[in-house]
């Protein structure tokens, strides 16, 4: 039996984060440039790449594979990928899941179900059109709602993922509540992380300052739900970092991920693999494995096996996000497309 990935710190890594892409058919001005450059298609590793990788995590003990992007579901091709990684459910396996933006879903919902997906993350920050359109630059809130019923008709659990903005989304934050439990679908805020250079400035001055301008710490936030629900802290862990409460008057389950008020590291058991081939074994730190690199140049697994071994190794207890650090700006260097939302 091979044995399991441990890291310095006795976790065992047991959740990995696939991106699959750094394209999105959004331009999200919290995560990318309106005019973005998106990295040579021969950078990125192959569909068939990105298998044998998985695979051989799965072989050394993940048991949930999260596949991010950019948006995945615009990589062509992509459902083959699905189809070919269902192979390991029910053989150390236990969960495929998605995160995505949701406009790909009234294509691909029924075909992730096939392949073995039964939940997913859509990220929603605005229910309002006009500032969905602002926020994404190229969004259809329309399509994002056809994807989401598309989803639930066929069958897969639905949560939606919303980035706390202030003064962008804090009118809306009851809405988004109540809009959730009428759908019987769980919520998770996130707080806006310091993530590669924004550039051009956009809609609602969405420039490389938004995140700064913009930040809405979720202590604020839950203080507001708990002005008008009953909220119970749940002792749920999923694999990730949110931490959750139960709404008592809604029975629904609200998350909140706060990399910057409070670190969540210390039960961390996942690693994150980008769309060309780099294992960050941190989101908050710039330390990463080439294993491109090593698919390329060698077809032995034990290789493989090798450099992720020596990859978690290295694995942080903790990571360092603060907007005064990693650059002067306070932002990390790559953008979150590129690492996996």
């Amino acid at each position: 039996m091979t044995p399991p990935l441990i890291d310095p710190f006795a976790r065992a890594i047991e959740y990995l984060r696939v991106s699959v892409t750094d394209r999105c058919d959004f331009r999200c001005a919290y995560c990318m440039s309106e005019n973005m450059t998106f990295l040579p298609k021969k950078q990125l590793l192959t569909l068939e790449e990105l298998d044998r990788l998985c695979t051989a995590f799965v072989r050394l003990g993940v048991r949930k594979l999260r596949i991010t992007g950019g948006e995945p579901l615009v990589r062509r091709g992509i459902m083959g990928f699905f189809e070919g990684m269902s192979r390991h459910l029910g053989q150390g396996l236990h969960e495929i899941t998605l995160t995505t933006n949701g406009s790909q879903l009234d294509r691909f919902a029924r075909s992730l179900w096939d392949a073995g997906v039964r939940r997913v993350n859509v990220s929603l920050d605005t229910l309002d059109p006009d500032k969905f359109k602002a926020i994404t630059r190229w969004g259809s809130l329309e399509k994002v709602r056809r994807g989401i019923d598309a989803a639930q008709a066929a069958g897969l659990r639905v949560k939606i993922n919303a980035v706390a903005l202030k003064g962008f989304n804090e009118d809306e934050l009851f809405d988004l509540v109540e809009w959730c439990a009428r759908g019987d679908m769980d919520l998770t805020f996130i707080e806006v992380m310091p993530m590669g250079d924004m550039g051009d400035a956009g809609a609602d001055g969405a420039d490389g300052t938004l995140r700064l301008d913009q930040y809405w710490p979720l202590e604020d936030l839950r203080a507001r739900l708990a002005e008008r629900f009953t909220l119970t802290d749940l002792p749920l862990k999923t694999g990730g970092p949110a931490r959750y409460v139960r709404l008592e008057e809604t029975g629904q389950q609200v998350g909140f991920i706060t990399p910057l008020t409070h670190n969540f590291c210390e039960s961390c058991n996942r690693v994150r693999l980008t769309c060309t081939g780099e294992l960050f074994m941190c989101l908050g730190q710039e330390d990463n494995a080439d294993l491109r690199a090593v698919l390329r140049g060698s077809q032995d697994d034990d290789v493989l096996e090798r450099a992720i071994r020596d990859a978690i190794a290295r694995k942080p207890k903790g990571h360092d996000f603060d907007y005064s650090r990693s650059r002067a700006d306070g932002q990390m260097s790559r953008h979150m497309s590129h690492t996996g939302g």
